[in-house]
């Protein structure tokens, strides 16, 4: 089974590019997702404990936990720490299940894949892009965010253009999603032909 990497900076359109290909029948493992379900669950005392006042009836408050390790490189790394090893175990779960299945493809989307290695466990990398423009007046029309909170988050991420310097795949979400959907369909017919790579 191929493993593709799906990575983008904030408000490039990755989350949209993942459910495409979930449309196109590929199993999604979405990381951020699986965030949610251990700040809900099995991580919630491990981050009470590490950042005591950050859980509310035993779930995990984002808002507070944000606020702490933001602009904390090392409250990060800590948290980073915590969540992880239990997010790889549940990357690896969901691979498992997709190669049972029968899956000759799946995708890992992963935020900060880059960042974190992640490109060492995966076959090829998806960058998903769009004009520094797009991408602004996506995330500031988010809730909650401030040009202050899009700096602090964009300052995590490595820039775009290394991002896409690197990647096997760009998919452009700048021109609506049929245009993606294609772009899609390409990746995947030349990605089942590919070797693996993941070390």
């Amino acid at each position: 089974m191929i493993i593709l990497g799906l990575t983008g900076s904030i408000g490039m359109g990755k989350s949209t590019t993942a459910k495409l290909f979930a449309e196109a029948g590929v199993p999604v493992y979405d990381a951020d997702a699986a965030v949610h379900r251990l700040y809900e669950g099995e991580a919630a005392a491990a981050i009470e404990a590490a950042f005591p006042g950050t859980t509310v009836q035993g779930k995990v408050d984002r808002a507070r936990l944000s606020s702490r390790v933001v602009h904390d490189p090392a409250a990060m790394k800590r948290l980073e720490g915590i969540v992880h090893p239990m997010l790889g175990a549940s990357r690896q779960r969901f691979l498992d299940e997709a190669e049972r299945s029968g899956a000759r493809l799946a995708v890992v989307d992963v935020p900060l894949l880059y960042e974190t290695g992640g490109e060492k466990r995966v076959d090829a990398v998806v960058v998903v892009t769009t004009s520094p423009e797009i991408q602004r007046e996506r995330i500031l029309g988010r809730e909650n965010m401030s040009n202050e909170k899009l700096d602090a988050i964009l300052a995590r991420q490595l820039p775009d253009s290394e991002k896409r310097a690197r990647a096997d795949f760009i998919v452009d979400t700048s021109h609506g999603l049929d245009p993606v959907r294609a772009r899609i369909r390409d990746i995947l017919d030349q990605a089942v032909r590919m070797p693996q790579r993941r070390s």
